[in-house]
């Protein structure tokens, strides 16, 4: 029985991907996979039986890859789960930002005991929340992955000029693109849009993407939208734009005690994913990855191992975790001989994982013991496990 450990609130349907052959709890000192959402674990401690990680959402930000890569843990990601979802927040960005609908909404609170009077007092002061349309403006989208391909179409259809830049866009995810979005540079969507919308991880080389020298390259009274990640945007930077009109309004979904309160500033609670349908939609693919993983040692969705996806077509396996570039495939091989087997093999930066299927056991004594003793001490093994 495989022992799950939950390190934070999960959505009840991964019991319907969970059978009996799994223990899910939210307490267990030595778990074979832990399910998690926003639940800091960098110093968290890693069991030597600890196998995967399945994150219920698509930032990692809160993982120690580098230390779990180097204890042979696989971290699950769901890209693609929440799109919808964030896709609607975007949508929703846009028009609280064209329209002063959220100053509008706190201001008639002022109004409470006029009586009567309310409905000449709202027509007298509405006209100081007035707006614009979106219709007919520019979109730019930076990062066309699974939520910024949704937020192009929605866009499109709602009869707006749709741009985007996006260096590393799938050829499936352009095709699933309308054909009226231009795909240009990341300094021509800056300055050609009267809407920027951040749709890109937070590693090193995004950190901070939105400053001073690239809000200089925006359209002037634009509005920034970042519904990714807080660290994507120089916070000061964005204030100073605000405070001069370089830019319009910013719309954040990641508040910070120093930007809550600023005028022209909309900080949401982080509510980008937070809809029934994606917490759901993030639970199930997280518990479905880790489960494939453990019961077949098939990886899709992996942030820092390699994906390799096999179908069983033989009645035993072996997977095998390895630093990659040091010839551990040929030594394999070497090791198996003229033992009939099937290998598929996949590396990513330093890690390799292999998945070798046979009709015979492997590990059950003989011949196929010591198979599976000689690749375990081959040197720049990091694991290996009989499925």
């Amino acid at each position: 029985m495989f022992e799950i450990l939950k390190l934070n609130k999960i959505s009840d349907k991964i019991y319907n991907v969970f059978d009996k052959n799994y223990k899910v709890s939210n307490s267990a000192d030595s778990p074979d996979a832990i399910m998690v959402r926003s639940y800091q674990m960098a110093d968290y401690p890693i069991n030597d039986n600890l196998l995967a990680i399945g994150r219920a959402g698509a930032g990692v930000n809160n993982i120690p890859l580098p230390r779990m890569t180097d204890a042979g843990v696989v971290v699950f990601n769901t890209p693609g789960a929440n799109a919808n979802a964030v896709k609607e927040l975007t949508v929703c960005a846009m028009l609280l930002a064209s329209r002063d609908i959220v100053s509008g909404i706190s201001w008639q609170s002022t109004l409470i005991g006029m009586g009567p009077e309310v409905p000449k007092l709202v027509e007298k002061g509405k006209a100081q929340f007035g707006g614009i349309e979106i219709a007919g403006k520019t979109l730019g989208i930076i990062g066309l992955g699974a939520i910024g391909l949704k937020v192009a179409n929605a866009a499109v259809a709602m009869d707006m000029r749709v741009i985007g830049c996006d260096p590393y866009l799938t050829k499936e995810n352009q095709a699933r693109l309308d054909r009226s979005v231009s795909i240009i540079s990341l300094e021509e969507v800056l300055s050609q849009s009267d809407f920027v919308t951040l749709h890109v991880p937070y590693i090193d080389a995004t950190k901070y993407m939105i400053n001073a020298q690239t809000i200089a390259k925006m359209k002037t009274g634009a509005v920034l939208i970042n519904l990714s990640r807080g660290e994507l945007v120089n916070n000061e930077d964005i204030k100073v734009a605000l405070e001069n009109g370089k830019i319009r309004r910013y719309v954040v979904d990641f508040p910070t005690e120093d930007i809550i309160g600023v005028p022209k500033i909309i900080s949401i609670p982080h509510l980008g994913a937070s809809t029934e349908e994606a917490e759901d939609n993030c639970a199930v693919m997280a518990a479905a990855q880790v489960k494939d993983y453990l019961e077949n040692g098939n990886i899709k969705n992996s942030v820092n191992f390699p994906n390799l996806s096999i179908g069983r077509r033989s009645a035993h396996r072996l997977t095998i975790t390895y630093n990659a570039g040091k010839g551990v495939i040929e030594k394999i091989t070497a090791v198996l001989g003229n033992a009939d087997y099937t290998l598929n093999f996949a590396e990513k930066k330093t890690i390799g994982y292999a998945i070798i299927d046979t009709d015979k056991p492997l590990g059950d004594g003989g011949d196929s013991q010591s198979i599976v003793e000689e690749i375990s001490d081959l040197e720049d093994i990091i694991n290996i496990r009989i499925l």
